[in-house]
């Protein structure tokens, strides 16, 4: 969970920037297979939809040197605003 909740978090502060909160509402993850034996796990994402009170991205995680997912991200993020 941490490898995809984190690097979406921070993607979205890096888009809405740091004077809003973005907090997690929403993290679905689908395991669809057996990680390797290795105990590396890297994720790759995507922001799909950045709204104003909305953003929405994806992450599929792989085993380091595996080029099939072992498991795919959904999380939606609700954006606050410090001001």
């Amino acid at each position: 969970m941490t490898v995809a909740d984190c690097p979406l978090y921070v993607a979205i502060i890096g888009e809405i920037g740091i004077a809003s909160l973005a907090v997690t509402t929403s993290l679905t993850i689908n395991f669809l297979r057996k990680p390797s034996a290795t105990k590396d796990i890297i994720g790759k994402f995507t922001l799909l939809k950045i709204g104003k009170s909305l953003v929405v991205g994806e992450v599929s995680l792989y085993s380091k040197g595996d080029d099939k997912a072992v498991a795919y991200v959904v999380g939606t993020y609700s954006i606050l605003s410090l001001k």
